[in-house]
């Protein structure tokens, strides 16, 4: 039997179960509009990935007899969650309720079925293995916190990342540290500078959306991080150690601690990169963290346009060109500068998003754009960014085609190179 020429829309039941409608090919969503997606665009969902139903929203498809869209009438629309190390190209396609609740911080990839799998839109991004699920046996992460929590019975940093980031959240990242290897998480601040409407550590309670995490509650002192971070540092395979993490607010705001902790750490090691994950807010404070040793940094942005950057962060006392000048400084001192970029089609592949986004990459050297999915209710987002039209837009796999051409020393990927990557050491395999 010949195959359809494009996945089935998927639908669920409300209780937990998904089917296909065999009368809705499955579509994907740029924006507030509703496009057919090629078959090769499609990827079987990746190992890690999920999907969920999405209450009071009705799937769109295109019918296979009339070609026409509709609404599917029988159940609840379906989203994917991509796992790390895969972008995704197009959103989930729905029509919502007026009184349907705001969907949680996650992200919500096209999906369908086709030849017996589920399929989803998205790119596979980075072939670095660091978060795939196959890589965790959860014997070994137990035994490696109850090991740390006995080597650093008072540091406050260790248990945090071992009761919250671990235990509570099971953190890619903290799962790593406590597996020994790769990138060491170092949550350091309570305090932020930003009010991004999308926070996942921090939500008023005005809000419609609660975050997913609870937010660092203490300031961590330079002997706390150092007494963890410099074994890691000499003993872990490709080690990084990364100031800044999802758990907390603005590492830059502890930046006086943080610059006397890469002091105290280069003095007992050269190995492995230090990095700081950041809003990139205060261009002085990330200079003197060069000074001190700083290798990498990662500043996180849903846009290149000042306007929509400051409608998503809110900044308090500090400019979207501080950004660009944080990632020049970094550059200047020979380190590594990615941006953490919010994929959201429909936005990110504008014209006018991608001449700011080049624009960046010259102005600033850019070494590497970590292509991130945006974990956010797609409607809830463009209204509050004042999106109510649709914009022009050329496809996320379009730009990025675009920039590797334009760009070709440019790194694609979804995580913070180590040093020997940096480097361009690539004979070992991360998974040893």
């Amino acid at each position: 039997m010949a195959l359809q020429h494009s996945p089935y829309l998927l639908y669920s039941d409300g209780k937990g179960n998904i089917f296909e409608d065999e009368t809705l090919y499955a579509v994907g969503r740029s924006g507030w509009d509703a496009f057919p997606v090629e078959l090769n665009e499609w990827i079987p969902l990746p190992d890690g990935g999920s999907l969920y139903e999405l209450p009071g929203r009705k799937g769109i498809g295109i019918d296979v007899e009339t070609g026409e869209m509709r609404l599917c009438e029988k159940g609840w629309a379906v989203a994917a969650f991509v796992p790390p190390a895969h972008t995704g190209t197009f959103l989930a396609a729905f029509e919502t309720s007026p009184n349907a609740v705001t969907l949680p911080l996650f992200c919500y990839t096209a999906a369908g079925w086709y030849d017996d799998q589920f399929m989803v839109t998205a790119i596979r991004i980075e072939p670095d293995i660091r978060q795939e699920c196959a890589g965790y046996d959860a014997e070994k992460i137990e035994t490696g916190v109850e090991a740390m929590l006995q080597a650093y019975p008072q540091n406050r940093l260790v248990q945090h990342l071992a009761e919250k980031c671990c235990r509570t959240y099971t953190c890619p990242a903290a799962r790593n540290y406590f597996l020994g290897r790769w990138e060491c998480p170092i949550p350091s601040s309570p305090a932020c500078n930003s009010n991004c409407i999308g926070c996942i550590s921090f939500q008023p309670e005005s809000e419609s959306i609660t975050s997913p995490q609870d937010r660092l509650l203490f300031k961590p002192t330079k002997e706390e991080i150092v007494e963890f971070t410099v074994p890691h540092l000499m003993n872990a395979p490709f080690p990084i150690v990364s100031f800044g993490q999802g758990c907390e607010g603005e590492p830059l705001l502890m930046w006086e601690t943080i610059r006397e902790a890469i002091a105290e750490i280069r003095k007992h090691t050269e190995r492995g990169s230090i990095n700081i994950n950041t809003n990139g807010s205060m261009p002085k404070a990330v200079r003197a963290l060069c000074e001190a040793g700083l290798d990498s940094i990662r500043v996180s942005t849903n846009s290149l346009q000042a306007s929509w950057y400051e409608r998503y962060y809110r900044p308090n006392n500090y400019r979207f060109d501080d950004i660009l000048e944080s990632l020049s400084i970094v550059n200047q001192f020979g380190g590594w500068s990615s941006i953490n970029y919010f994929v959201f089609p429909g936005m990110t592949d504008t014209e006018a998003e991608y001449e700011s986004l080049r624009s960046v990459i010259r102005k600033t050297n850019l070494k590497m754009i970590q292509w991130r999915n945006f974990n956010i209710d797609p409607d809830w987002y463009l209204g509050r960014m004042g999106i109510t039209e649709p914009m022009e837009m050329m496809g996320i796999r379009n730009l990025m085609e675009l920039i590797r051409e334009e760009f070709p020393d440019l790194k694609f990927g979804y995580y913070n190179p180590p040093m020997e990557r940096i480097k361009g050491v690539f004979e070992k395999d991360y998974a040893k």
